[in-house]
């Protein structure tokens, strides 16, 4: 089965799909090894793993289709990828669509923020107008060559226009042809009860740790009936602690055996990125027994 017919299938399963999201190749093996049945290349991730920069728009179109390509080549399962605002305009757009499609990812997203765009928990977002991002969303449609690719519509509008314009700039955005719905930043669960009562489409949940939203877990937005959550930050901010406190120790006491504990061991570490399995195709392409 198609991996963009396969994330359909997720999204419309009456279970929530939770997708964390991934910096690199390595987190998203960690993640299939799991048992997770997505994962998401987020901005703010690769930002902060590729730049070492913050969720300010920072990184190219063709940066962020590598980061991609480069994490659906370490799995099998779909991969749902940021499309940020398009990187431009609808001719823009049209290109952001077809580099993601042919990097193989599953679904993607297109927001309504101004260029350069910033992180949908951030202050200080604009949007373009709804007609501008109407034409984008009928850009990112028409371009996609498989029609099991989901494009999904982000408005970042509640924090700026309020709950009433994002939902009515939702349903805009939807009739143009986008297929999935995520409201950015809402603050209260009576928001996010709104949003999914009023936007008669599979609507995600984003779950920032710190972040504008209230930290629920899955069972609970479910439960307020959203198809799917992701987590775009949490593996970013706990590599950050971990490589603090790793780093830490070794300034102070010249030695990693305080963090030995958190740590793979060499073999563990080797079997998780595929070692084992690299050695037995060796092996069988050179013709020796197994």
């Amino acid at each position: 089965m198609k991996k963009t017919t396969l994330l359909k299938q997720y999204i419309q399963a009456p279970d929530i799909l939770v997708i964390p999201g991934v910096p690199d190749p390595l987190c998203a093996r960690i993640a299939q090894a799991e048992g997770f049945q997505a994962v998401f290349v987020s901005g703010y991730a690769s930002s902060a793993a590729y730049l070492g920069a913050p969720d300010i728009g920072l990184l190219t179109l063709t940066e962020m289709v590598d980061c991609a390509r480069r994490i659906v080549d370490a799995v099998e399962i779909p991969v749902f990828a940021d499309g940020d605002n398009g990187h431009g305009n609808v001719t823009n757009v049209a290109r952001t669509v077809r580099e993601f499609e042919r990097a193989g990812v599953a679904a993607l997203f297109i927001e309504d923020q101004v260029s350069p765009k910033r992180c949908g928990h951030m202050s200080g977002k604009q949007l373009i107008p709804a007609e501008e991002m109407v034409a984008k969303i009928k850009a990112a449609v028409d371009t996609r060559l498989d029609p099991d690719l989901v494009v999904m519509a982000r408005t970042d509008a509640l924090v700026i226009e309020g709950l009433d314009r994002a939902i009515e700039r939702m349903h805009r955005y939807l009739e143009a042809g986008a297929g999935m719905s995520f409201i950015e930043s809402p603050e209260s669960v009576d928001q996010m009860r709104r949003i999914t009562t009023e936007i008669r489409a599979p609507n995600m949940a984003n779950m920032v740790p710190g972040g504008r939203t209230p930290a629920l877990s899955a069972a609970e937005l479910q439960g307020i009936g959203f198809a799917c959550v992701a987590h775009p930050t949490a593996l970013t901010y706990t590599i950050a602690r971990a490589a603090q406190t790793l780093l830490r120790g070794l300034r102070r006491e010249g030695t990693t055996q305080a963090s030995a504990a958190a740590m793979l061991r060499f073999d563990e570490f080797n079997a998780l990125v595929g070692l084992p399995e690299i050695r037995e195709r060796e092996r069988r392409w050179h013709g020796q027994a197994e």
